[in-house]
């Protein structure tokens, strides 16, 4: 007897914005699941958007309301992030040609 094949879990997706002259911490602009989470990730690499693979942060994440500044438990996960988004955004300034 065959097993049915295992569900994949829905998609989770959350999309965060941060400007360092205004924000004390990054922001929360989008989360969703399933369709919605498979849109964010469109529009992401539509856009150029650097996308982090982490489902138990992006779990952590959903709970923050639109708009609103991540957790204190997510700074350690999302600043490395940044970390290395900032690092290959300096990688890729020092690679353009000047004009």
């Amino acid at each position: 007897m065959s097993r049915p094949p295992a569900e994949r879990p829905d998609p989770v997706a959350v999309a965060l914005q941060y400007d360092r002259k205004e924000d004390a911490a990054p922001r929360v602009v989008a989360s969703g699941r399933g369709a919605i989470a498979e849109r964010i990730l469109e529009l992401a690499f539509a856009h150029g958007i650097a996308v982090r693979e982490d489902a138990d942060l992006a779990e952590i994440l959903t709970a923050v309301e639109i708009g609103q500044q991540i957790p204190i438990a997510a700074f350690a996960a999302v600043a490395e992030i940044l970390f290395h988004i900032y690092r290959a955004n300096e990688r890729q300034a020092a690679q353009r040609p000047s004009p």
